[in-house]
């Protein structure tokens, strides 16, 4: 690749997408941003206007492109939000339906009816039968809406739909397909008999290509030619950006949620209690990797809702700060399950929390217990992944917007009594899609290649006492038993 050549990622999350450009040298060249809305029905439902995503996927690539002249693209790679699903018309292009979320609960009762599968699910996909993953949603459309009997009918999660728009391509990959409970995770293939409990044609469903290898060409536009050569779920783009490619490494995310990945090589495990087997990657001749995760549904989310919801923030930024007027919540918690618990509790029903209350307590307590749930939540996944892999946790590996939060990784130290280390290249999910479009490509030539190009920018020690850590977090699992089974 020469120097005035880049990789391009789109990185479309559950707020808005981003585009990202980075060159062989593994330096940012560039980026750009837009949010899109977010719908909220119902309690407990949350949806998105595909069209929505699509046009900022469109526009946040125009944007990055003008900030890099005279430079073009050696490739494209895809990353996103895994498990929303969008259902849409494959010969008008028009999506049928608002996409539903990966945080939307609708299908809770649904999920409970199944319960008698539960044995056979988790053998297959490595998940629990919860609203989380994809499969009980597209039954939702089906069964609510009239999309079933459009002979056209396209189901997929947000790469598909990105990838469709630019190529004409219904695909998707392992990272992604292991996610809609439909996808036989060691067979490595949508399931007919998973298919059949759900309802869901497979002619619908995408193509299952390799994440790491050439989708298609992009159709037109100023990128038309383009290839389109890798598809990463957002996490597992994240843990492969972070260079955790060899078994036992580990990184969190935090984003609107937080998940905490191991990588696990290349045979699968068995499942595992409180956490999810997931399908890592498969780089084609580079190697095929599988994980275990620990999904956290609100954490980023519940620093918006402050921003947005109670408005005792003006922007994301100022929690740090304000956080940091008090060295104590003084026994107030904040549970953030605003769409239920993720791992390692999986409980549809639980619903935001706020205990410890006095007359005293103010705005700072409230911004403070919120980013100590977030520490908190992410060390009721690290405990349970130790516990189950039975391999202590060396260090955290972290990136997403609030790493840059120094309270935040001072907090997450104290509770897993580890260093937390946060790399040069915050945007780690797009750089991980990058090196993948990249690998496919040529730019680079293997995953070593991508280990050596990861660089450490701030690594925070545990300081406090384990006595203290352990003292807090008995507080916050009492707050998590208020919260659960409530709705």
């Amino acid at each position: 690749m020469s120097l005035n050549e880049v990789v391009v990622a789109i990185d479309a999350g559950t707020t808005g997408v981003r585009a990202f450009a980075v060159d062989a040298s593994s330096t940012p060249r560039g980026w750009a941003y837009q949010e899109f809305t977010q719908h909220f029905p119902q309690p407990g439902w949350v949806e998105h206007d595909a069209n929505e995503i699509w046009t900022a996927v469109q526009a946040t690539l125009a944007a990055l492109l003008r900030k890099l002249p005279d430079t073009t693209v050696a490739a494209i790679g895809i990353t996103n939000q895994r498990e929303t699903v969008v259902a849409w018309d494959r010969s008008t292009g028009r999506p049928l339906h608002r996409a539903i979320v990966w945080q939307d609960r609708r299908t809770a009762a649904r999920c409970d009816e199944l319960a008698p599968e539960i044995d056979s699910v988790r053998s297959k996909t490595g998940l629990v039968l919860d609203p989380y993953f994809s499969g009980s949603k597209m039954e939702w459309l089906l069964r609510t809406t009239d999309i079933g009997a459009n002979r056209n009918l396209a189901l997929g999660t947000i790469d598909d739909w990105i990838l469709w728009n630019l190529t004409g391509e219904h695909a998707t990959d392992p990272s992604n397909a292991s996610r809609t409970m439909l996808y036989d995770i060691v067979a490595r293939g949508w399931d007919d008999a998973l298919c059949a409990l759900f309802g869901v044609p497979q002619r619908a469903l995408p193509d299952v290509r390799p994440s790491s290898g050439r989708f298609g060409l992009v159709r037109e536009g100023p990128l038309a030619g383009t290839p389109v050569s890798a598809i990463l779920g957002d996490q597992q783009a994240a843990l492969f950006g972070q260079a955790g490619l060899v078994p036992g490494m580990a990184k969190n995310t935090y984003g609107t949620g937080s998940f905490v990945l191991m990588n696990v090589g290349p045979t699968c495990p068995p499942p595992s209690e409180g956490l999810l087997t997931t399908v890592a990657w498969d780089l084609g001749r580079h190697g095929f990797a599988y994980a275990l995760e620990g999904a956290v549904f609100v954490t980023g989310a519940a620093i918006q809702w402050l921003r947005d919801g109670l408005q005792i923030i003006s922007e994301a930024a100022e929690i740090g700060p304000l956080a940091e007027t008090i060295t104590d919540t003084e026994g107030v918690y904040v549970v953030p399950a605003f769409t239920g618990l993720g791992s390692p509790w999986w409980d549809p029903y639980a619903r935001g929390t706020i205990v410890g209350l006095t007359r005293g307590v103010g705005r700072a307590h409230l911004a403070r217990a919120v980013v100590e749930s977030i520490a908190y939540q992410v060390r009721d996944v690290v405990d349970r992944m130790v516990a189950v892999s039975g391999t202590p946790l060396a260090e955290l590996r972290v990136d997403g917007g609030a790493s840059v939060m120094e309270l935040l990784l001072r907090l997450q130290a104290d509770q897993l009594g580890v260093a937390v280390s946060r790399p040069v290249i915050a945007e780690t999910t797009a750089l991980g899609a990058a090196y993948a479009a990249g690998l496919a490509e040529g730019v680079w030539n293997s995953t070593d290649e991508v280990a050596a190009a990861w660089r450490e920018d701030v690594r925070v020690p545990p300081t406090g006492t384990r006595e203290a850590a352990d003292h807090a977090y008995k507080g916050w699992l009492r707050a998590i038993e208020r919260s659960q089974h409530w709705a």
